[in-house]
Formats: C-alpha cells, sequence, structure tokens
C-alpha cells in the first residue's frame, strides 16, 4: 500500500465532510465523501477505499452498523470510527467489532495527520509479513501440492530424490488424497519433465480395452478397427506413464505389464514385430497390495516390480493442521473461476472443517469450499456456511448386504453435496454416466 491513499469520509455533517476532504487532499490523498452508511456502501461497490473515517451518530445507519457491513463485505478496508459521544463501552465495541482506531470529536487537524502516518507504517508492516508469507507459502507449496504437516514434508522431500532415477514407483494412499498431484511432482522435477506424462485410470477401462489402449493395435486386428493406432505406452516415449488405481488390473494384464517392464518391448495387437520403449512406471492405488499379494489376489513378481520405490500420502484426517492451506488455496481458486470475491474464512468454520474426518479427504474439502463459495452471499465464509459438512451419522440398524452398503453411502454423499450430481461423483471417485445409473438403480429419490 502506496503512502497516498483512497480515502472514504462518512459523515451526516457537511462541515465535518468538507474539513476532511480539504485537509486530506492537502496532504496528497484521494478522498471521497458520503452523507449516510447506505451512500457509503454504494460507492464501496464501484470503487475501492482502503480508508474509512465513520461517524458513530448517523441517521438510518449508525456507523457501528456501518462498520459491521463493512467489516463483512470488505474485511481489508481499515475503518476509523470518529464521534462526539464516545463512551469507553462504545470504543471496545466498535475495537472489537473491527475498527482500527477511535477519534473523539473536536479533534485538531494535526490528529489526522498522526493517524494517516499510523496506518500506512501499519501498512508497511502488513506488507513486509505479506512477503515473508509468500516465502512461507513456497515453502509449504511443492508443484501444486500443499502441506505445512511433517507427513506432507516429508513427501516434498522424497519426490527430489527419486525423481533423477527411472525406478519404478508406487503411490499409495486413499482416494482423493491427491496421488496424482504426487505423479506429475516427480515427472516435473525429472529429466524427462520435457516429455509427455499420461496418466490412465486402470479402475475405469475394461480390461479388454485397456489392452489395445496400452499397447495399441494394428488395422484388423479385431472388429471395428479400421485403422491402426499406438498405444500409450508408445505414445509417451521418453515420458512418464502414470497408471492409476493399477490393483484393478486383471492377472493377465499384469502378467503382459511386467514383461514390458522386464524387456522393454511390446508388440501392438495384431502385429508380432517387436517395438522398442522408453518410459518411466508411475503407478497409484487405494488398495493395500501387500494384503492382495498375501491373500493370493494380486502376483507378488509384478508387485515388487511396480513397487521398487513407495511413496505414501497421508489422508486429510491425519495432517489435520494442512485444512487451513488448503482452504486458502481452495477460497482463491473458485473466487477466481466464479468471480466471486469471497477471501476469508472464520475461525469457527476452520474449527467445523478440523473436525471432520473428510473421508473422501483433499478432493471432497475442494468440493466442499468449491460449494461454499458458489452459494456464499458475502466474502467471508462462516460456520453455517459449512452447514452441509457434519459427519456421517451411522443408523440405529447397520447394513448387512453390500446392496444397503452401497445404497445408503450414495445417498448420504448426495445429501451432502445438496444433490449435485458432478460434486458428489466427484467426491465418489466415479463419473456422473454412472451415478446417474446408480441412483436409477436403488430409485433414490431428491429431497
Amino acid at each position: 500500500m502506496a503512502d497516498k491513499m483512497n480515502i472514504m469520509i462518512v459523515d451526516d455533517e457537511e462541515i465535518i465532510r468538507v474539513s476532511f476532504l480539504q485537509w486530506f487532499q492537502k496532504l496528497g490523498h484521494l478522498v471521497d465523501t458520503a452523507a449516510s452508511g447506505f451512500e457509503a456502501l454504494e460507492k464501496l461497490e464501484d470503487k475501492p477505499f482502503e480508508v474509512m473515517f465513520v461517524d458513530i451518530k448517523m441517521p438510518g445507519m449508525d456507523g457501528i452498523e456501518l462498520l459491521e457491513k463493512v467489516k463483512e463485505e470488505y474485511p481489508d478496508v481499515i475503518v476509523i470510527i470518529i464521534t462526539a459521544y464516545g463512551t469507553i463501552e462504545t470504543a471496545v465495541n466498535a475495537m472489537k467489532m473491527g475498527a482500527m482506531d477511535y477519534l473523539l470529536k473536536p479533534f485538531k487537524p494535526e490528529q489526522l495527520s498522526l493517524v494517516m502516518e499510523k496506518i500506512i507504517q501499519q501498512q508497511k508492516f502488513i506488507s513486509q509479513y505479506e512477503y515473508v508469507k509468500g516465502r512461507l507459502e513456497e515453502i509449504t507449496r511443492f508443484e501444486n501440492i500443499i502441506g505445512q504437516s511433517p507427513a506432507m514434508q516429508e513427501v516434498f522431500n522424497m519426490i527430489p530424490e527419486v525423481a533423477e532415477s527411472d525406478a519404478s514407483i508406487l503411490i499409495t494412499g486413499e482416494t482423493g488424497t491427491g496421488k496424482e498431484l504426487v505423479a506429475k511432482a516427480v515427472h516435473a522435477k525429472s529429466r524427462r519433465h520435457h516429455l509427455p506424462f499420461i496418466a490412465i485410470n486402470c479402475g475405469a477401462i475394461p480390461d479388454t480395452l485397456l489392452e489395445s489402449e496400452l499397447f495399441g493395435y494394428e488395422r484388423g486386428a479385431f472388429t471395428g478397427a479400421s485403422h491402426s493406432r499406438k498405444g500409450f505406452l508408445e505414445v509417451v516415449s521418453g515420458g512418464t506413464l502414470f497408471l492409476d488405481e493399477i490393483g484393478e488390473i486383471s492377472e493377465k494384464m499384469q502378467v503382459d505389464l511386467l514383461r514390458v517392464l522386464e524387456e522393454r518391448k511390446i508388440t501392438r495387437v495384431g502385429n508380432r514385430e517387436p517395438i522398442d520403449l522408453d518410459f518411466r512406471l508411475i503407478s497409484a492405488t487405494q488398495k493395500d497390495l501387500e494384503k492382495e499379494v498375501s491373500a493370493d489376489k494380486y502376483r507378488e513378481d509384478f508387485f515388487y516390480r511396480i513397487n521398487v520405490i513407495n511413496i505414501h500420502v497421508p489422508p486429510l484426517r491425519k495432517r489435520k493442521e494442512d485444512i487451513p492451506l488448503l482452504v486458502d488455496h481452495f477460497l482463491q481458486k473458485y473466487s477466481h473461476e466464479t468471480t466471486k470475491r469471497v477471501d476469508h474464512v472464520t475461525s469457527d468454520a476452520i474449527a467445523l472443517l478440523k473436525d471432520y474426518q473428510w473421508p473422501g479427504n483433499v478432493r471432497e474439502l475442494e468440493n466442499a469450499i468449491e460449494r461454499a463459495v458458489v452459494l456464499s452471499k458475502s466474502r467471508t465464509l462462516r460456520r453455517e456456511d459449512l452447514a452441509f459438512v457434519r459427519p456421517i451419522t451411522s443408523p440405529e440398524r447397520k447394513p448387512r448386504s453390500l446392496h444397503e452398503v452401497e445404497k445408503n453411502h450414495i445417498e448420504e454423499i448426495l445429501r451432502e453435496c445438496g444433490w449435485n450430481v458432478t460434486m458428489a461423483a466427484k467426491v465418489l471417485d466415479i463419473n456422473r454416466v454412472t451415478l446417474h445409473k446408480m441412483i436409477k438403480r436403488y430409485d433414490l429419490k431428491r429431497p
């Protein structure tokens, strides 16, 4: 903030407005006036002001009411209360509500100069703080991954250590924790960063289709193959292939991929000519593959081949100190995308978010903030704006069948998301078409 500031004088007495105007213009500030709280709010909508001098005793809307509205809608505006009816109680009340200072009429022009000098010095300290805060954000943000918790700092430290090698990496963690972001960060720090990064969700593609997607096919290899096509293993040449939900692939696909990783060659479907490959494999899963191997549900040789290096991304409930950072990031993101100025959140709202267990992890938190920003009517998110964030309550009789469990869970997520199908699909980590089918299958009705 510069030494010359945009100031508004709000007072129903014209002589006060004119006196302030002349004095502050003499000091080089940009000044405007308003004869009432309503006029002041109208002018704030059209033009940004940095400082407001507000009289308490005004008809219609008094200074305390105006202070409350300004701090709700424009929390960065500095408000100085002025009055001839000052009491200690009023002063304390105004300061608690966010007023920076309190002036009693009558006062000399020199007092105004001292107040402005105090404000300018304070803003210089704030600028220094913002610089330091920016430096701290560099430490708490790594390639779009946000976290200050020890668990996330451990992930941040590990990424550059493993990025330079070509060893296969397995990223483990619950759905919504940001495993793909970690994979992208490894790629961005590697020598392959200028080459392709291709992500494939193995759980969303049928096994027969996944084979042709990865290996490619020749014209006439199967019905509908009207032309030859390269698979992703060829397209990614020199870059990084990210296979999400690798715990979902069949044993046959595990065998095929194991051969590729060992020989670094493939043959397209419908062809026998081998093609040389150069890529790095990063995989991710929310399953405990070691247990799957022990239970003979997953090939041990393939597991050890993809798990040369393991990176575990902790669930959000295990790193709740990261929630304020994530909330701030999502506020900025969705305020920009929706063009709504929502840039503050109350401590009560943060406490609510920290109390919740976040089964959908960071993805669910992002959806919650997006919804709150879209529905918000002010620049500050309060606890009531996040009332839809509440623990899932268990029914008196626990569901016994998988049918009941799935139906209850889908219904609960839909309710939490206000029946926003797109948002609910993101939390459930499925596509909208699948969710619509499930809604129809379980005959779920919007309230």
